[in-house]
């Protein structure tokens, strides 16, 4: 049988890849092309500790499952190491090569050991001796310490002086997260910098008085963060999740990732987490580079002038004026509401808390939180509301992955302020991203809904790009209250009228909708599905794409990451196109178009077409009645198809291919395109936060 679906682990590696290609871009500014390289690390680390865990956990168990290719198990983790290893290769010559090169000719230079003169060395060893000895702890290797994952280590091969030569120690140290340190300026108008652990290491016989310190390794481990929680604990839910925080920091390794300078230290490290030589991988400069992404700001370090290294600021449009008489429930009273971040300021969804907060005729506030900033305003804004009097239920996904420990601590203030926490449902993620406030008006009761694809968090609303809803329609604010009620509560599904729930009937609406689509077609209606979200792999939607691909549906993709599904096939997806842009901001809004017999169906919603967000998470899909807003969005979704520069098309044979202009055609970047478009739409008067616009030649 032909192969009719790419394996999401390579499909996920071919996204990384593409993340990669921004940083090799020589008309990106430097600091840009430096933080794509940050993220194709911060990206690696989450996919060795869950999809590289979860396969390695596969072959230890001896699963005899195949992936969605047909491949066994073992040969797709090959075949995922290698194509790891590749991309690594391609992002650490373009960072040696030419990125930090090329920052040092501009005036930002960061400094190896072996690039230290005497008078940078003297400052160094002073500086270790009294900012950072005080802080390290050498551990022996062979009492069984605990090596964390996530954690960068640097680790020393010793033999006691005037003894047996052969002896070999080894002890581990670990090294402070705050890595860049500022050396003085020489007056040269250059800011130069070192790292941390260059310091530890060529100073670390400060560390190990009697002894030699005879060949030394930086090294870093990833680890299986893909753990169930008891769920059956209730009254103890949070001690549940802080165990599986715990639990994480210590379970199988993956990878190692390391410097050169010693094969004993290395087989030795080796043979401690457990690793075979595939699973060790050698780095050729700084470890960890996610962790350095703090260069990026280099202007947190007290100096300036590199603003030429980033992309030009502009600012985002506040929507709402301050000197406006009218109150934000008034505003959203008049009609539906549309926001799209980070072109438009996050600023009203913040008021919608705070003016909840604040307001007397504000009964009740009700949301979801998945994630959300370390200092939220949200947050605040919801101890706040508390403390006045109001009820308030949240609904906090203790669960989000990599967030536990940040969601927890947030989780017991609000409990602390008198709010009502709700942790979640057992064995499924609140996933949905919606808050309900309830005011008393003149003749009762009136509720006022949010509805977002992305989460509640001021800093990523800066970044990613997202778009969310405001209303007062009857139907959305009833179909919330029975959301709410069904989650906190012992409510049998109700029948909604507007809202669509995972897992409930959300899959089911899919199919439903795809379906209707391809019947449409088969009797000579002109079809057509658009689609944006971040990935597609379930393979019961992508079958009824398939199915109306072959009745003639014209069906456009845009999926930022993983897409499992093959475009191209003759006699089978032909008629499918897929495409992805990856740019400055971070594409997260999922848009789902339906044609409809020219009567067209446009939803928002939190969930991608993955089995996981369809089966095993609470999400909402919801549709846009509003004709104006109809309209604004279809023109962003069809922008997404006419990128000719950030945009890549997949093949049918899994190759991702750069779209460029056609002769005699101009560039079309949709990020720069929306920019414009929401000024133009908005008005250009009153901007406020800061955001960061790439503008290519």
């Amino acid at each position: 049988m032909a192969q009719i679906y790419f394996d999401r682990e390579l499909s996920w590696l071919d996204f990384n890849a593409r993340v990669l290609e921004e940083a090799l871009r020589q008309d990106l500014p430097l600091l840009e092309r430096y933080k794509f390289l940050t993220i194709v690390s911060s990206n690696f680390d989450e996919f060795f500790m869950v999809r590289m865990a979860a396969m390695k956990r596969a072959i230890r168990h001896k699963n005899t499952a195949y992936s969605l290719s047909g491949s066994a198990i073992e040969d797709l983790y090959r075949q995922a190491q290698k194509k790891a290893q590749a991309i690594m290769e391609m992002q650490y010559d373009c960072l040696l090569n030419d990125v930090l090169p090329s920052l040092a000719k501009n005036g930002l230079h960061l400094l190896f050991m072996n690039d230290w003169n005497e008078f940078q060395a003297e400052f160094i060893r002073q500086y270790f001796l009294d900012e950072v000895f005080p802080l390290l702890t050498p551990l022996r290797l062979d009492i069984g310490i605990p090596i964390a994952g996530e954690t960068l280590y640097a680790a020393f091969m010793l033999r006691e002086n005037d003894t047996d030569k052969n002896a070999s120690n080894i002890a581990v140290v670990k090294i402070p997260k705050d890595r860049i340190v500022m050396l003085p300026s020489g007056g040269d108008g250059v800011v130069r910098c070192f790292l941390l652990e260059d310091a530890i290491q060529r100073f670390a016989s400060y560390l190990f008085p009697g002894y030699s310190v005879k060949e030394r390794i930086l090294f870093k481990v990833d680890r299986d963060a893909d753990f169930p929680v008891d769920e059956e604990r209730d009254e103890d839910f949070i001690k549940a999740m802080e165990e599986v925080i715990l639990n994480r920091e210590h379970s199988r390794a993956v990878r190692m990732t390391h410097s050169a300078g010693s094969d004993f230290l290395r087989d030795a490290l080796a043979r401690h987490l457990e690793l075979l030589p595939p699973e060790l991988y050698l780095v050729p400069g700084p470890l960890n580079l996610s962790s350095l992404s703090l260069l990026y700001d280099i202007e947190n370090f007290g100096v300036s002038g590199f603003e030429k290294l980033k992309n030009v600021c502009v600012k985002s449009i506040d929507v709402f004026f301050d000197d406006d008489e009218k109150t934000l429930w008034e505003r959203i009273d008049e009609g539906d509401i549309l926001l799209h971040f980070p072109y438009e300021s996050f600023s009203p969804v913040l008021s919608f808390f705070s003016d909840a907060a604040h307001d007397p005729s504000v009964r009740a506030i009700k949301t979801t939180l998945y994630r959300t900033s370390g200092d939220s305003p949200v947050v605040r804004s919801l101890k706040e509301a508390a403390l006045n009097g109001k009820q308030v239920t949240v609904i906090v996904e203790l669960k989000a992955r990599f967030d536990e420990e940040r969601n927890i601590n947030w989780a017991k203030d609000l409990e602390k302020a008198g709010v009502t926490v709700i942790y979640g449902l057992a064995r499924l993620k609140v996933h949905a991203k919606t808050a309900l406030v309830v005011r008393g008006e003149r003749g009762g009761l009136r509720s006022y809904l949010h509805l977002s694809t992305g989460n509640y968090n001021d800093k990523t609303a800066k970044m990613y790009a997202d778009l969310c809803l405001f209303t007062a329609n009857t139907d959305f604010v009833h179909d919330a209250e029975l959301f709410f009620n069904m989650i906190t509560g012992y409510s049998a599904a109700a029948k909604t009228r507007r809202l669509v729930i995972a897992p409930l009937t959300l899959k089911k609406r899919l199919v439903e909708l795809i379906e209707r689509e391809a019947e449409q077609a088969s009797r000579g209606q002109y079809a057509v599905i658009k689609a944006k979200m971040n990935a597609i792999a379930d393979t019961d939607v992508i079958e009824a794409l398939y199915r109306a691909s072959r009745a003639g549906v014209k069906i456009f993709l845009n999926i930022r990451g993983v897409c499992t599904l093959i475009p191209g096939l003759a006699e089978l997806s032909e008629n499918i196109k897929v495409v992805s842009v990856i740019d400055y901001f971070l594409e997260h809004s999922r848009i789902i178009f339906f044609e409809n017999g020219g009567n067209a169906d446009l939803y928002l919603s939190s969930a991608d077409w993955m089995t996981r967000n369809l089966e095993r998470r609470v999400e909402l899909m919801f549709p846009v009645l509003d004709a104006r807003i109809k309209l604004r969005l279809s023109v962003i979704l069809d922008s997404f198809f006419k990128d000719n520069c950030q945009a890549h098309a997949l093949g049918a044979d899994g190759v991702w291919h750069r779209l460029r202009p056609a002769a005699g055609e101009g560039c079309f970047q949709v990020q720069t395109f929306l920019k414009e478009y929401t000024e133009n739409l908005c008005g250009s008067g009153n901007r406020k936060a800061p955001v960061f616009i790439v503008r290519h030649s």
